[in-house]
């Protein structure tokens, strides 16, 4: 028989890419290339359960079975560097339509999926059938898919069995799955059958030939372009192998064929990986297991994100859409995680001061000192279609940059860092002032210069995210409010940074600039009779009196007096706007107001992490605690506790979980770094490792804790335990271990 059994196994012979031939075979038309279907994503519902793995520049995008099907279903694929090199991947097996029994995500690259098919078809009673044929599919990735596949009979007689695999490959562009219509493709190459492989290949409009190669250990009995089949006899109680791999054009894996044991292999590495990820990374303890689960959950999660990307690593966004590197999302999600793991902070950091941006390009909204946006590596990319080579159409991700510099120093005490990325900071500072300021006023707008590019430049960035009451858009250049909060926090982080360097000088001129840009805000942005700030000021210099989450960042920044930013606390937590599974990113009042909407009364996790965090700093780390407590509900009722990019803002009235955003991208970095900073906040940790201590200030735990441990919290060259616990109305903390191979830390708790 052909396919392996486990106690015979065999290796089939294999082969590899072989590129140098593509040029002499034939090009062939879209309708002819295997598994090309006109991409229906006008049409079909977005597959909101799908199953999602991912390691590295690999992700995959399976329906609860493990396939994906039909054929180019535009919410499902195995992706590579923003390029679909799988389209249809769908196992069929003789008798009755497999059931599944359960799908398991077992570690961020790894799902094992259950199916059985009944006997109805191998003499069953046809009234009564009984599952009898088990299937368990094993998908791990790694620089490959590689799918682990066993079957087991469990009738009392041997059957004759029969196995397909059906695969295609439509190498569409990320930006065409989600939707863009493209006037025009590259060619398609007539594709390449041995007896155990299939190997699409796609040459981009770039010019860039891409490959997919689907491997089979055992070779199929018989095997086309798009369907590989086997055929056997299943044996009682005697489990049946089949395992192949598809590798894409930048796989360095060795092949499957080159080792014995490859899915084992694989899988003990990434443990390993992920083992010493962990290991780096403080751990939260509580005395509540699904918060436990949801914590390590989002650690896991963290490190999946992470992508190899010109020689560095980085973490990206989320999957499905931003598997890449952003800046924006990157540097929210590395402030976020400072407490649990300062290496994605100084990642982010080196690697968005490498593609700082040096000249002025109108096309990709590239200036000197600007942080970039979005870097890009399809062949829309890579062939001018889209500015995302990379694009720097953001308005917020330089003053980011400067706060998670100082932030990081904070926590680390690494003046190698500062000395090495001062030189990028003063390149930021200058494009804050000459660049950012568009019309000279002090404050900070934007209006895109591509048209290709994105109308709303902040976090808010859907074409209506920036709303006034009514509806109606505000005609730019905009001054979104948060970002004025980010740039004053920024002069003032860089001159404690330019102090410490010894520029006093310089030090006070961002001092000051800081303090003029404070009282601007209060003066144009407050609006009283709504105790809050507005929403943006338009190109007239108009305020939008909209009621956003976006004042709540304000908070964060440490602008507002303290009787402002209680009366903004008041209103954030008003029902119109906290709505009892966070606060809403705009308030129900206003006509504008969508639950459903992406940006205009929908709830994001990180956005309501940096207000709890904002909350903390005036000394309302209580009034935050509802916050905090439906984030934990949130997370506790999500699918695999894992929190998602955000979800709809309906009132939560008797409801046991939010409802769900359909195409929300989960996992997603800065939702699962969130309860870290909100924890961080109500909690009172507040680091200086360049002063030799670590604070903490007031502690709260939220009800649904009685105690909290953190371990391994790493501050400068110190690793610091503490334990919370609640006490009636009171949080105590003690300082169970102080270990440093460096500078001692000192531990200060200040109650009161």
């Amino acid at each position: 028989m052909r396919a392996e059994s486990r106690t015979k196994p065999g290796v089939a012979e294999g082969v590899a890419f072989e590129r140098d031939s593509a040029s002499e075979r034939p090009v062939i038309s879209m309708e002819e290339a295997v598994g090309y279907a006109p991409m229906p994503c006008g049409r079909e519902s977005p597959v909101s359960d799908a199953l999602a793995i991912k390691h590295d520049r690999l992700f995959l995008l399976a329906d609860q079975q493990g396939n994906i099907a039909p054929p180019g279903n535009c919410s499902l694929g195995l992706f590579e560097d923003d390029t679909r090199i799988l389209s249809h991947y769908e196992v069929r097996v003789a008798g009755t339509p497999q059931a599944r029994l359960s799908t398991q995500i077992v570690q961020p690259y790894f799902a094992q999926i259950d199916l059985a098919v009944t006997d109805h078809a191998f003499g069953g009673n046809s009234w009564d059938p009984k599952h009898a044929i088990f299937l368990q599919r094993e998908l791990i990735l790694e620089d490959s898919l590689i799918e682990r596949l066993t079957l087991t009979n469990f009738l009392t007689r041997p059957i004759d069995y029969w196995l397909e695999l059906h695969v295609g490959c439509d190498f569409a562009d990320i930006f065409e799955v989600r939707g863009w219509k493209r006037a025009h493709r590259g060619e398609y190459l007539r594709p390449v059958v041995s007896p155990t492989s299939i190997r699409c290949s796609y040459r981009g409009r770039d010019g860039q030939l891409i490959d997919s190669l689907i491997q089979f250990r055992a070779a199929p009995d018989t095997i086309d372009a798009g369907t590989a089949r086997w055929a056997f006899p299943l044996e009682p109680g005697v489990p049946v192998q089949l395992e192949w791999e598809v590798r894409g054009t930048h796989s360095r894996a060795v092949p499957l064929v080159a080792q014995h044991d490859a899915f084992e292999q694989r899988r003990a590495r990434l443990a390993s990986e992920y083992g010493s990820w962990r290991a780096e990374c403080s751990m939260w303890k509580s005395d509540v297991e699904v918060f436990d689960a949801t914590l390590a959950r989002a650690t896991d999660d963290l490190r999946s994100l992470y992508i190899g990307a010109d020689g560095d690593q980085v973490i990206s966004a989320g999957i499905p859409w931003y598997s890449t590197a952003f800046g924006r999302d990157s540097i929210i999600a590395s402030l976020e995680t400072l407490a649990l793991n300062p290496r994605t902070a100084r990642d982010t950091l080196s690697y968005l001061a490498r593609h700082q941006g040096t000249k002025e390009n109108a096309y990709t909204e590239e200036q000197p000192g600007k942080i970039m946006h979005e870097l890009r590596r399809g062949e829309m990319a890579r062939s001018g279609e889209i500015p995302h080579v990379p694009y720097y159409g953001t308005i917020d991700a330089t003053p980011l940059w400067l706060i998670l510099l100082h932030e990081t120093w904070r926590w680390t005490g690494d003046d190698s860092l500062i000395r090495k990325l001062l030189p990028n900071a003063r390149r930021a500072l200058e494009w804050i002032d000459r660049f950012g300021d568009i019309d000279g006023d002090g404050l900070v707008e934007y209006a895109r210069t591509s048209d290709r590019g994105l109308v709303n430049q902040g976090w808010k960035d859907s074409g209506d995210g920036v709303p006034f009451p009514d509806g109606h858009l505000p005609t730019p250049p905009i001054a979104l409010v948060e970002v004025q909060g980010y740039v004053y926090d920024a002069k003032i982080r860089m001159a404690a940074l330019f102090r410490h360097a010894g520029e006093h000088d310089e030090a006070q001129k961002l001092e000051i600039e800081a303090e003029r840009l404070r009282t601007s805000v209060i003066e144009q942005f407050w609006l009283d009779e709504l105790g809050t700030f507005a929403l943006a000021l338009d190109g007239d210099k108009r305020p939008l009196p909209t009621v956003t989450s976006n004042a709540g960042h304000l908070l964060w920044s440490r602008l507002p007096d303290v009787s402002r930013a209680r009366r903004l606390a008041a209103t954030l937590l008003a029902p119109d706007m906290f709505c009892g599974w966070g606060i809403r990113t705009l308030s129900g009042r206003h006509p504008v107001f969508n639950p459903m909407s992406y940006h205009d009364g929908s709830v994001w996790p990180h956005d309501n992490a940096i207000i709890v965090m904002g909350l903390s700093h005036y000394g309302l780390s209580s009034t935050a605690l509802p916050v905090v407590t439906a984030m934990q509900d949130a997370a506790a009722a999500a699918r695999l506790n894992r929190l998602p990019e955000l979800y709809c803002g309906m009132k939560r009235g008797g409801a046991s979980q939010p409802v769900q955003y359909p195409v929300s991208c989960s996992p997603q970095a800065w939702a699962s770094g969130a309860l870290f900073m909100m924890f961080q906040g109500v909690l009172g940790i507040l680091a200086d490792a360049p002063g030799g201590a670590l604070h903490i200030r007031n502690p709260v735990l939220p009800m649904s804790l009685n105690e909290l441990t953190i371990t391994n919290l790493r501050v400068g060259s110190a690793r610091v335990s503490l334990h919370f616990g609640r006490r009636a109305s009171q949080t105590i903390v003690n300082v169970l271990k102080v270990e440093s191979t460096g500078e001692p830390i000192r531990v200060q708790v200040e109650i009161g």
